[in-house]
């Protein structure tokens, strides 16, 4: 994996987390987004863990441009006083975000889901995050309209992953297989060209498939 943070502190303690784990393997390091984008492309690590605001390009663009070019998974850290920059970053390929306050159990289990290719989303960060820049006014919901090509059954499963649950957790709940959620999950994606969960996350609220605050 590519650490990219601009103090040498804080890469300093993920190192030190990291590297006590045995199927994890920091390969680089970087200070700030452009040096993270070209060394991605350089020694193309499964996972990014990427700060946002650093000097010469922010975490936000050097996500869009690792994402583009498909070089890795970007996980992106953020704190609660910069909600709008992991917004972007979500919106523009992360996998997902991560508080800089993750007990290192935590971020170590979402480096290696998101390594798996799965998407990291934390719940109540996400309804925070998109309650304050789209559900409580801070911004215009996109048109529905897309949700359309949606079956009934699609569109309960994409309510379900925009609150966080798990294919295991939506199995239950509707009373399905894994298998025949994971299938309606890929439909689902595949309909609305969306990358992951967490983009699927994001347009529902958007599109005000579900709102903030919704149990």
């Amino acid at each position: 994996m590519l650490l990219v943070d601009d103090q040498e502190l804080m890469r300093m303690g993920f190192r030190m987390v990291l590297g006590a784990q045995e199927d994890i393997d920091v390969i680089g390091e970087a200070a700030d987004g452009l040096d993270a984008v070209q060394m991605a492309d350089k020694l193309r690590p499964d996972v990014v863990l990427m700060d946002v605001r650093m000097p010469v390009m922010d975490g936000v663009e050097a996500t869009k441009r690792i994402a583009e070019a498909d070089t890795a998974k970007v996980l992106v850290m953020t704190t609660f006083d910069m909600d709008e920059y992991a917004l972007s970053a979500l919106r523009n390929g992360a996998s997902g975000f991560l508080l800089k306050d993750t007990p290192p159990s935590d971020l170590v289990s979402a480096l290696r889901a998101v390594a798996s290719g799965d998407a990291v989303v934390s719940p109540s960060v996400t309804k925070r995050l998109l309650g304050r820049f789209l559900g409580d006014g801070g911004g215009e919901l996109r048109d529905a309209s897309m949700l359309d090509v949606l079956t009934e059954r699609e569109r309960e499963v994409l309510v379900l992953i925009a609150k966080g649950l798990s294919n295991t957790e939506i199995a239950r709940k509707l009373f399905l297989s894994e298998a025949t959620v994971k299938t309606h999950v890929g439909r689902i994606l595949a309909k609305l060209e969306l990358r992951d969960r967490v983009q699927a996350v994001v347009l529902a609220y958007e599109t005000g498939l579900v709102r903030p605050g919704d149990a």
